[in-house]
């Protein structure tokens, strides 16, 4: 009878003799369960210091939702910080959109995370914002379109929530895949003018409040491993109008590729960095909203279009996209190419922070190839 195998050793360069017992989605490495956080917050580390995203003495306010990235994002933040001493005050930052049984169910790990790691949380409402939940919204719009809403008041929301508590940069958990997904939307829409930004690992740079995405390298898979490693207790429910997102196929699609060939979620990020809008290509120049200062490139913000759409019962207003063409010349690889993309990002959420944050089943299953 043929000796069953034992799993395979720990291939950490560290020499570790611990058996395997996690294949790393990013490079495929067989690593024991330390060896494998180590390296995890060895990548993010490393992303954090060639990039150089952040200054010592910085507050930093934390996107916290409550799912599996953002908790994982606040936990390797504060080891590193205090492993590798930067000198960062990090607090948490909460949006509730008013999601009755999932926001509010999801804010309790978030408060459980404000408690575990010992950092200061605020959470701020749509409600108190903008007058309106995402119940109240839906009860008048339908689901078609309703993330166009939650992602353009939770971008805006989160940027009112660092100032508030004084912070010079805000991190979001937006991990490869996420920026993935995102590449093929752009494709997907046209929209080469945000295709050529919507990679860059620091953004709002020109504003007061640049945000930075410290998992950006970081697979999902291996971010709830990490979490599950770690016992990180996080809010995994899917948002009752998340099935209807824009983002939704994209996501299938991303993983369908992976499965093929796991580094396609690298490959679709690097393409999305080696593009680029020529110089002499006019962008839009940002200003002030003249109704709430919030910075735009109409005059007024989307968010208060959208807003005077609901007032207004014109809740196309904000939403549709604009039938005026763009002319955008882009240079990839040494080529040009003219491209006749209407320049609009809008049809479904293009906020990460709204993307899919859930362990769902295909998720899991996808997992297993990852134990031994």
């Amino acid at each position: 009878m043929e000796k069953r195998r034992g799993p395979p050793p720990c291939q950490s360069k560290a020499g570790c003799s611990n058996p395997a017992k996690i294949r790393k989605a990013k490079d495929g490495a067989q690593l024991c369960g330390p060896c494998f956080s180590k390296s995890f917050e060895d990548d993010v580390h490393e992303t954090i210091i060639n990039n150089n995203l952040f200054k010592r003495g910085e507050r930093v306010a934390i996107g916290a939702s409550g799912g599996k990235d953002s908790t994982v994002l606040a936990f390797v933040m504060k080891t590193l910080n205090d492993r590798h001493d930067y000198g960062l005050d990090l607090q948490l930052l909460s949006i509730d959109e008013g999601i009755r049984g999932y926001r509010d169910d999801s804010l309790l790990a978030v408060e459980k995370n404000r408690v575990e790691y010992g950092l200061p949380l605020i959470i701020l409402s749509y409600n108190d914002l903008y007058g309106w939940t995402m119940d109240d919204i839906v009860a008048k719009i339908g689901k078609k379109n309703n993330c166009t809403f939650c992602g353009v008041f939770r971008r805006q929301a989160l940027d009112r929530g660092a100032f508030k508590i004084g912070a010079t940069k805000l991190v979001t958990g937006h991990n490869a895949d996420d920026m993935a997904e995102t590449v093929l939307m752009n494709v997907l829409r046209g929209d080469i003018a945000r295709l050529e930004r919507c990679t860059n690992i620091v953004t709002g740079e020109e504003g007061d409040l640049p945000r930075a995405k410290p998992l950006k390298y970081c697979f999902e898979r291996d971010i709830v491993m990490y979490a599950r490693s770690n016992q990180l207790e996080y809010f995994y429910t899917e948002c009752i109008y998340a099935p209807n997102a824009y983002r939704g196929y994209a996501r299938k699609y991303v993983r369908d590729l992976e499965k093929v060939h796991p580094r396609a979620i690298l490959d679709l990020i690097r393409s999305g960095e080696k593009v680029s809008v020529k110089k002499e290509v006019e962008m839009p120049t940002l200003k002030t909203c003249e109704r709430c200062g919030y910075m735009t490139s109409q005059k007024m913000c989307k968010a208060c279009l959208l807003i005077e759409g609901l007032n207004t019962g014109n809740t196309d207003l904000g939403v549709r996209k604009s039938k005026k063409s763009k002319k955008v010349i882009v240079e990839t690889e040494g080529e040009k190419k003219e491209d006749g993309g209407c320049g609009s990002g809008g049809g479904g959420c293009g906020c990460a922070g709204a993307a899919d944050e859930t362990e769902n089943e295909e998720t899991r299953k996808r997992l297993k190839d990852l134990q031994f």
